[in-house]
């Protein structure tokens, strides 16, 4: 239906089990469901907003909707929060970033952009949020980014004091419960100066 759609503008998919699985970790992971709405965000021309946060999408279902990101040219927000996007998936979507003119607002909280969880579960590694933080150097079209709850702690901060140096466009950005210390307090002062 969305492929063919005219009308349908926004569309609110949140808190559902879009992959098979409950925000619980409850059902069997799928990545079908997730991937034919990307299929048909590619060559939907209408809708602008899409809420599928807390679906368990996983880097799976990321990946899926960044490669419809590239090709799509009329959303402009987006909601993902909530998702178990990790920084395999960070980096699909920071790739589609890099591409995408037309995305204006894009939550990426509470996932785990640096391979840690909220309760400090995984291994932190900083590629994913670096990928993030390098598209947003090249992205003339963002204004709004929630990536806060990601513990991306002070390398991540750092990241994205780097891409604020260069980046014009962004006049709202959530960097909350994160681990960010005085570090990466000063990091992103120092890029506040000339931003």
């Amino acid at each position: 239906a969305l492929r063919v759609n005219g009308v349908l503008k926004t569309l609110n998919l949140s808190q559902n089990q879009l992959c098979g699985v409950d925000f619980m970790g409850r059902g069997t992971y799928s990545v079908v469901g997730i991937t034919a709405l990307a299929e048909a965000l590619k060559v939907n021309g209408v809708m602008t907003e899409l809420d599928v946060s807390w679906n368990s999408i996983g880097p799976a279902g990321a990946t899926a909707i960044a490669a419809a990101l590239r090709g799509n040219a009329v959303l402009t927000k987006l909601d993902l929060a909530r998702n178990g996007i990790d920084d395999a998936g960070a980096e699909a979507l920071a790739s589609a970033l890099r591409v995408n003119g037309v995305l204006k607002t894009l939550n990426l909280s509470q996932n785990q952009l640096c391979g840690v969880d909220f309760m400090g579960r995984g291994t932190y590694s900083v590629v994913g949020i670096t990928a993030l933080a390098e598209a947003l150097k090249v992205n003339g079209v963002m204004t709004e980014l929630d990536v806060s709850w990601n513990s991306i702690g002070p390398a991540g901060a750092t990241a994205i004091a780097a891409a604020l140096r260069g980046n014009a466009v962004l006049t709202k950005l959530d960097l909350a419960r994160n681990g960010i210390d005085d570090a990466g307090a000063e990091a992103l002062a120092s890029a506040l100066r000339v931003n």
